[in-house]
Formats: C-alpha cells, sequence, structure tokens
C-alpha cells in the first residue's frame, strides 16, 4: 500500500525542508500549511503517518492526539518539538503520540528517525495482513489436476507467474478465478505486497469511480475526509478486478490510462498518484462480442489481454472431481466438526455425472451441505440436493429404496433383502393410496383389498399416519 504521509509544522523552514527531502521517498505526501485548520486538515487527511508540530497542536493534548488515535487509519503520531528533552516529553508519549524528536537535531538525523518510523509503518501492514486473518494463502499447488486440459492451462500460468505483465482470465461463473490470482500473487516477487480484490459488478456506477481511485474531502456532498481508493490500496502488490466486463463503459476509459501509465487521479483531486501495481482482471463474458455490441473498449481489450488464459469448466474436466470432492471434504468436515470419512460408490457416480453449471463454488457449496445433513459416516445421495437423485439406479427410483439400505445389501442375506424390499414397495404403495383418499383408511383400504383393520398394522409398522395425508 502506498503510504499516506500529512505534515503540519510551525516553522516555515523547518516545513520547506521536510517537504523536499520526503518527495524522495516511495509515499504521498500532503501539506497541511500553517492556517487556524491544519489540524482538522490532518484529522482529515487518511494519512498513515502524521508528522506535527507541538504548537500546532490544539489542547488539551490528550484530547487531540486521542483524535487522530481513533482515526480509521489509526495513524502513527510524530510529534516535532522544539524543546529539549524534558517532562513534556513523557506527556506527550503518555497522551498517545508515537514519536517525539527534538526539531533542533542535525536535518539529516531528524529525516533518518522519521525514515525508520515510515518502514517500521510498512511492517505494520504486513504483519496485519498475514498473522491476524487465519485464512489459508491460496497456492498453485491447490489447482493439481489429473485432466490434461488443466495440466497445460497450469503449466502456462508458471510461466507468467514471475512477470508483472497485465492478465486477463476468461472463464465461466465459479471455476475459480479470484482463487488463481490470489495464487499467483502469493509466488510471485510482489507476495509481500498487497492483494486488492474488486468485483467492479458489485459496486454502484456512482461509487465506483471512488472505489477505484480515492476521493479528496469535499469532491462531493457527504465526503468529509480524504479516502483511498482500491489502486493506491493495491501500491506495491496486485489489483484484482473482476467481472470487467461489466465495468461501465465511461470507467473503461479511466481504467485504461491506469494501465497505461500507472498513474490515477482521485475524485475531485488535481496532483496525479503514480502506483506500481500488477492488474488481474477477469470476466466470463465474451469480450470480442461485447465489443462489437459496443459495451466495451476495444483498446482496453488490447490492454487488458496482454496475457489471457481461459479457465476450463468443471464439466470439461470430471477426472478432477473425485479428488476435488474429497478434498473439499476434509476441508468442510474439520471446519464443521463432524466426522464425515467418504462418499458412496453411487453418490461419486452422481457427483462425477453432474453437469455443475456453477462449477467449482457449486461443487463446495453442496458437499458443505452434504457433511451438515449426513447422520452417518459416509455422505450419500440422501444427502445431496434433489437433482442428484437422477443419478440413483432405476430400481431404487421406482420403488423409492433409500441409498443406505442398497449399501447395507452387502452384508444381508437374501431373505432379508427380499423383506427390505417388499417393506419399501409397500410403503411406497400404500402412500399413493392414503394420498389419493386424503387418509380415509376406510376408503385405501377398499382400492388396496385388504381389511381395514390390516391397513392399520401396516401403517403402524411402516410409521405412516393418516393426519398426514389430510
Amino acid at each position: 500500500m502506498l503510504i499516506r504521509v500529512a505534515t503540519a509544522i510551525k516553522e516555515k523552514n523547518m516545513q520547506v525542508f521536510l517537504e523536499k527531502r520526503l518527495s524522495d521517498f516511495d509515499i504521498q505526501l500532503k501539506v497541511c500549511h500553517r492556517t487556524e485548520d491544519s489540524w482538522q486538515e490532518l484529522a482529515r487527511s487518511c494519512a498513515d503517518v502524521v508528522i506535527v508540530s507541538i504548537g500546532l497542536i490544539p489542547g488539551p493534548f490528550e484530547s487531540s492526539v486521542a483524535t487522530l488515535n481513533s482515526l480509521p487509519e489509526k495513524p502513527t503520531i510524530i510529534v516535532l518539538n522544539n524543546r529539549k528533552p524534558s517532562e513534556e516529553y513523557a506527556n506527550l508519549l503518555a497522551s498517545g503520540a508515537d514519536v517525539v524528536l527534538y526539531s533542533g537535531i542535525a536535518s539529516e538525523s531528524l529525516v533518518e528517525a522519521i525514515e525508520s518510523t515510515l518502514e517500521a509503518r510498512r511492517q505494520f501492514y504486513y504483519l496485519d495482513r498475514f498473522d491476524q486473518r487465519g485464512r489459508i494463502i491460496p497456492k498453485l499447488s491447490d489447482f493439481i489436476s489429473n485432466s490434461e486440459e488443466m495440466q497445460l492451462f497450469l503449466e502456462e500460468v508458471r510461466q507468467i507467474v514471475p512477470s508483472s505483465s497485465t492478465l486477463l482470465l476468461l472463464g465461466e461463473t465459479g471455476v475459480g478465478k479470484e482463487h488463481l490470482s490470489r495464487a499467483i500473487h502469493a509466488e510471485s516477487p510482489r507476495s509481500t505486497g498487497p492483494f486488492i480484490a474488486i468485483n467492479t459488478a458489485a459496486i454502484p456506477e456512482q461509487l465506483l469511480e471512488s472505489e477505484l481511485f480515492g476521493h479528496e474531502q469535499g469532491a462531493f456532498t457527504g465526503a468529509v475526509r480524504s479516502r483511498r481508493g482500491a489502486f493506491e490500496l493495491a501500491h506495491g502488490g496486485t489489483i484484482f478486478l473482476d467481472e470487467i466486463g461489466d465495468m461501465p463503459f465511461y470507467m473503461q476509459s479511466k481504467v485504461l490510462r491506469v494501465l497505461q501509465d500507472f498513474e490515477f487521479t482521485p475524485v475531485g483531486g488535481e496532483t496525479p498518484i503514480w502506483v506500481d501495481v500488477r492488474v488481474i482482471a477477469a470476466t466470463n463474458k465474451n469480450l470480442e462480442q461485447e465489443i462489437i455490441k459496443g459495451n466495451f473498449r476495444q483498446d482496453l481489450y488490447y490492454r487488458l489481454g496482454v496475457i489471457t488464459m481461459t479457465l476450463p469448466a468443471l464439466r470439461n474436466r470430471k477426472e478432477d472431481i473425485p479428488a476435488m470432492a474429497n478434498y473439499f471434504l476434509n476441508v468442510y468436515r474439520t471446519k464443521i466438526g463432524r466426522e464425515i470419512k467418504s462418499f458412496s460408490r453411487t453418490a461419486m457416480e452422481a457427483l462425477c455425472q453432474y453437469s455443475w453449471p456453477g462449477n467449482i463454488r457449486e461443487l463446495m457449496n453442496v458437499i458443505e451441505r452434504a457433511i451438515l445433513l449426513c447422520k452417518s459416516d459416509t455422505i450419500t445421495t440422501e444427502n445431496l440436493p434433489s437433482n442428484f437423485q437422477d443419478n440413483l439406479s432405476e430400481s431404487a427410483r421406482m420403488f423409492g429404496i433409500p441409498e443406505s439400505h442398497l449399501i447395507s445389501w452387502e452384508n444381508k442375506s437374501m431373505a432379508e433383502v427380499i423383506e427390505q424390499v417388499i417393506q419399501a414397495v409397500e410403503k411406497k404403495y400404500l402412500e399413493m393410496v392414503l394420498k389419493k383418499t386424503r387418509g380415509k383408511v376406510g376408503e385405501a383400504a377398499k382400492i388396496a383389498g385388504i381389511h381395514s383393520r390390516g391397513l392399520y398394522g401396516k401403517m403402524k409398522k411402516l410409521g405412516l399416519h393418516k393426519e398426514a395425508f389430510k
């Protein structure tokens, strides 16, 4: 992320000197000039590091410094004191200032101290990203595949990982475009920098420019303070622009300029900001057709497509489904806390025969749902959504035999299996008759050709209740 530094220095010579020296650093510098509003400017500057002369801090110090510490950025506060170390230093530190520097020391020493603080701030962002969230960092090994098409695709991906060239990922919804982007970032030379993901289709048009490029205080109604955009947040790392094919036409020219010059101007700003980012864009649309329709800029398409890659749909690599299903089973059973060991043979067949219009995302959801519904240590087709029931055997569908019963046949005698099938057929038939008579047992007994007392006995044995059919 591009570090923002805001300064409010009382001594003009010191202000000019620091402004000149700090402009050499990889930062965005905002100078709050010596006015009555300089303190408010600091508070609204969205800065990561604040350098302020003690004489410009309104009293009482404790409440003023606390105001800065309560900001969303939690800025590092450097106070310049024109008096040598004294009891006042301790009071400033106790009030919440991070660093107190004597402005009378040699200028180069002062700059070195500030530079050390800036580096500490960068490390703060690094640790905050990787140590506190507890997320699994994506890696290319997550995409190991038995599919020849997918293996060729991954070989191409490994070749482009070390570069910073713009990458355009194509593919259907749910194939894993964002996960792949995160994996590319994590294994690239930019891995120590941020990864910022923006879904350009999910943000209202009137907010998209501010989300991408940020805005300055007063840029529009409600902009009471400055705000960073995604490109600035991604400085030194990677920005992922998802659903780029749905981006409004007027915004496409602004993104094109960033791709050409790697600089942009925040909404309401006057000074361009230069950033060092790798851009990975993704879409499930055919951009060439969108160009013909007039919905997408041809020059932006060529700029994005320095490298263009298409992720295969899951239905085109069904040989990967068993391994992926077992992988997600291990992930979700640990997350949910269920001792589910495996899939039944027929459940796995159903997963492999399904067309998966939602691709990997749908597979993940189906398996998580199955784990929640499973009552044993094996997931069966009974635990899968109803549209997977078509993968049951013909006899199972005809007689309504649960798959768990089919699995148990291996350990039963023929007489036991026949009895089980007869009970299943009887239950299916009686459910149909009772539904027709709306739970009237006498009428159902006549249709079935048995005495009503005998029908009551069978209903009790099979767990059927007339109230359920009224």
